[in-house]
């Protein structure tokens, strides 16, 4: 079998193609996820964090198999699906609703998709940071170690990263509203521990994914 190539004649590997896909998909359904706060055990959070985790996922496998400079374009190319949806999403809720459309319907939608720009804002510069810090971190570490050790550097990258996203996220968008430290505290405290059981052994079974892809195109 041979790899695809893009127009420019250049190898595309199998593994980046899948994975941007899917990183594209994470970035748009990570702010609707995010309406959502759920209980896990003792440790409350925004179901955002779940794609935002996976974010990370794709962005370390993408580094371990394709290099810092390739995760960072990918990282960059995620805000094009960002601000799309943004703006398609501005433009939806102007349109006027259909008259078939049950109240109650219209109601949750708008309540749900009609995000104030401060929280949009939130989300687009905490998304850059942290995924940008996440890749050089991971990279960093990869640098000393080598191949080795990538469930630790996982770990480290994913838990400071996500450390970052949440003081940046929840500062722009409710500072001044409420008082934020507790908030700041527990959303940290559960991040960083999702960051440690999850992440990891996640981004070992892309990184495997990614190089039998990979293999399997060769």
């Amino acid at each position: 079998m041979t790899t695809d190539t893009s127009p420019s004649g250049r190898l595309i590997a199998p593994s980046l193609f899948a994975f941007g896909i899917f990183y594209g998909g994470m970035v748009c359904i990570a702010g609707v996820l995010g309406n959502k706060q759920v209980a896990l055990g003792p440790l409350a959070v925004e179901a955002g964090i779940f794609a935002f985790l996976l974010l990370v996922v794709t962005s370390s496998a993408v580094a371990e198999l394709h290099g810092r400079a390739i995760a960072n374009k990918l990282v960059l190319w995620g805000f094009v699906p960002l601000l799309m949806s943004a703006a398609l999403t501005v433009l939806v809720l102007a349109l006027p609703a259909s008259d078939k459309m049950e109240p109650e319907r219209l109601s949750s939608f708008e309540t749900i998709m009609g995000s104030n720009l401060r929280i949009w804002l939130a989300g687009l510069i905490a998304y850059g940071t942290s995924q940008a810090l996440n890749v050089t971190i991971f990279s960093a570490l990869k640098g000393r170690e080598g191949s080795r050790l990538l469930y630790f550097r996982s770990a480290v990258a994913s838990a400071l990263s996500q450390i970052v996203d949440t003081m940046i996220f929840i500062t722009v968008a409710f500072y001044g509203i409420f008082p934020i430290a507790s908030l700041l505290a527990g959303q940290m405290l559960s991040k960083v521990v999702l960051s440690i059981v999850f992440v990891p052994p996640l981004i070992l079974l892309f990184v495997r994914m990614g190089r039998r892809m990979d293999g399997a195109a060769t």
